[in-house]
């Protein structure tokens, strides 16, 4: 038979030990609670900085876009930052790892953005300050251009007006048949059987402005059979050609000069003839008169 002393002190041992078990395990899953606590913290904060570093990449991304949409010569340069921040958010957004290298880097290229913004702003100004002065200078060289335009014009037709003024004016042109006496006196007829010779005569008029010298006059006498009389010469005026009856040259000094010369010939036509006269190819005057 058992000591029921014996079996109390087993009982108790087993509890003691129970005991000691139970506490080992307590302060096993404190342990392991509170490592895991720990490994959550670290992962949520590890999280917490990755989301904020990508925040300040995209900031970066965003200011440099926006920064390369104004167009200026450093555009090349910003597009270069702006690759190198969309390589750091892609690689940070497959890391696992340490997150403070990329917040370094953040920081350094935060530095460079700055300097890079400053720079483009600064080039803006500038920029914005060529572009007043070109616009005046465009405004001032349209007003030139415009003025020139005036005078141009004003000088064309102070050109035409000269030019206009400087021709000569031929007056009282006149032509006249006349009968030639043994004795040399010439008597005007209407007859064409009594006729020798036709008198051609006009005026140059008085032009202060005209350039003095030699002056030369094309003659031509149309007979009532359309014939042309006297020499019958052609001279040519660029494509354009003249027959005329005589050539006339006098010396002009500004002042009004009398010209008058004599076309010989024999049977002369009954009907009306014509007279005209060209300086050069230009048709200055014309008259015209009838023998019976």
């Amino acid at each position: 038979m058992e000591n029921p002393k014996n079996n109390n002190s087993s009982l108790k041992a087993v509890i003691a030990i129970l005991a000691v078990l139970l506490i080992g395990s307590l302060v096993y899953i404190f342990k392991l609670s509170s490592e895991t606590d720990g490994v959550k913290t670290e992962l949520t904060s590890t999280l917490t900085e990755k989301e904020s570093v990508m925040k300040d990449l995209q900031e970066l991304k965003t200011t440099y876009d926006a920064a390369i949409a104004e167009n200026t010569t450093m555009s090349d340069e910003l597009i270069q930052e702006r690759d190198k921040v969309v390589a750091l958010m892609d690689d940070l957004s497959k890391s696992k790892g340490d997150i403070s290298k990329y917040r370094s880097q953040v920081q350094s290229m935060q530095g460079k953005m700055k300097v890079l913004v400053a720079e483009n702003d600064e080039l803006k100004k500038q920029n914005g300050v060529l572009t007043v002065q070109r616009d005046s200078t465009i405004v001032v060289l349209g007003e030139s251009k415009k003025f020139n335009e005036v005078l141009v014009g004003q000088n064309e037709e102070l050109s035409k007006t000269v030019e206009k003024a400087s021709k000569l004016s031929i007056l009282n042109t006149k032509t006249a048949a006349y009968k030639l006496r043994s004795s040399g006196k010439q008597i005007e007829t209407d007859k064409a059987s009594r006729a020798d010779v036709l008198k051609v005569s006009f005026t140059i008029a008085e032009n202060q402005v005209a350039k003095s010298g030699d002056k030369s006059y094309y003659v031509q006498v149309i007979d009532s059979k359309n014939n042309v009389l006297g020499d019958k010469k052609t001279e040519n005026f660029g494509d354009n050609t003249l027959t005329y009856s005589f050539k006339t040259t006098v010396q002009y000094e500004n002042k009004t000069v009398n010209v008058s010369e004599d076309l010989r010939g024999t049977d002369f036509a009954k009907g009306t003839y014509f007279i005209n006269i060209f300086d050069n190819n230009e048709l200055v005057s014309k008259t015209s008169f009838s023998l019976r």
